[in-house]
């Protein structure tokens, strides 16, 4: 396996510096591959098989956001035409994108985050001059990223030969995701509003009407058989036949924030990649600040050749904002940052039960530095 981040995450197992005052790690864990790490300093709290190379299923929409996000208005229109539904996978998650009909990128983004529809996707796609070319940008977003477990061939993660990652890399997509506020929103959004087809009614006028879509990344929101987790802001689940299930969260606890990656349990029980994260979260939360990290999270190629340079800052301005017919757990606003440095995370109440208030500022250098949290003020 790949050594980046550290030689003990290129070995095979489970790697951990257990010591006096470090909790053990749960029991009970199946998958193939999984991965701790401290979103503030980039650290790898623990991990196992963390550079596996394994199909990553959805997932992979995590970084197919990473690249395509910035490309497009939130408020920019698009009509759909046979093509841009063509050769979609069968048996792939749909939102329900029907030809004929117009669409913004917000709908299409909550299409792709909340119902991980393949449709969304191919749309957005289509949108940026094809296929062929989004797997391309997604590759070379990738190799930027210095994720190098990963081959894009297909830019929704439907089962493709050769299209892989690693929990290494998955974890890499959702910190540098993280730092746009629309990724922010679009993954931590649990139910939102989603146009549907136009039809005329009984009176003979033509309308549309919109249908509830939900997010179909249960610590989030929540099933009959799991609870929503205490602090969960996103991040992205999947589902194939290959990949088994995958899933990357992110969650803010008593001050700290945390990533964690499953890939591919063997336990075959429902939701069991959501209960082995949400164990792993439990133990990094009690283990952060007492554990040795066994690796670290590597800075974007651009910015560590930047940081390398004296006075170099590698801080970039971002866009956002956010649309009443979602209803985010954690809402993304921006905030002005002395020196550009800053924008805000706000994981406040809402539908989860969360620390009320809380909120941490995201340093757009890399690796992330402090987390600047701000409690809300009355």
């Amino acid at each position: 396996m790949s050594t980046v981040g550290g030689a003990r995450l290129g070995q095979a197992g489970t790697q951990v510096n257990l010591a006096s005052g470090v909790p053990v790690l749960p029991k009970g864990l199946t998958a193939r591959s999984w991965i701790v790490t401290d979103a503030e300093s980039g650290d790898v709290l623990a991990s196992n098989n963390a550079h596996w190379r394994l199909p990553p299923a959805s997932t992979l929409k995590m970084l197919f956001a990473d690249t395509l996000l910035p490309k497009f208005a939130k408020t920019e229109k698009h009509k759909v035409v046979p093509s841009d539904l063509a050769d979609i996978g069968a048996g792939s998650s749909l939102v329900g994108i029907k030809e004929g009909e117009t669409y913004t990128v917000h709908d299409l983004w909550l299409g792709v985050f909340l119902r991980s529809g393949n449709d969304a996707v191919h749309v957005l796609s289509a949108m940026n001059d094809g296929v062929d070319n989004t797997v391309k940008q997604m590759n070379e977003q990738a190799e930027e990223l210095q994720a190098l477990d990963t081959d894009v061939v297909s830019p929704d993660g439907y089962d493709q030969p050769g299209q892989v990652s690693s929990a290494y890399d998955l974890t890499l997509f959702a910190r540098s995701g993280l730092q746009n506020p629309d990724f922010r929103e679009y993954c931590s959004t649990v139910t939102a509003k989603f146009p549907g087809e136009t039809k005329k009614n009984k009176k003979g006028k033509t309308v549309r009407k919109s249908f509830e879509i939900q997010n179909t990344n249960r610590l989030l929101s929540g099933d009959y058989d799991i609870s929503q987790y205490q602090g969960i802001a996103g991040v992205k689940n999947g589902n194939t036949t290959n990949a088994g299930a995958t899933f990357t969260g992110v969650a803010e606890r008593n001050g700290k924030v945390l990533l964690v990656t499953v890939m591919n349990p063997s336990k075959n029980e429902h939701n069991e990649v959501y209960k082995e994260t949400a164990k792993l979260f439990d133990w990094g939360f009690k283990a952060a600040g007492k554990v040795e990290p066994v690796g670290e999270l590597v800075p974007p190629k651009s910015a560590a050749q930047a940081s390398a340079q004296p006075g170099a800052s590698g801080e970039a301005g971002e866009a956002g904002g956010a649309d009443s017919s979602a209803k985010p757990v954690a809402g993304a606003t921006a905030e002005g940052g002395s020196g550009g440095i800053g924008i805000a995370l706000a994981i406040t109440g809402g539908l989860l039960v969360l620390l009320a208030g809380a909120a941490f500022l995201v340093n757009r250098r890399w690796p992330l530095p402090d987390l600047v949290r701000r409690r809300s003020r009355p």
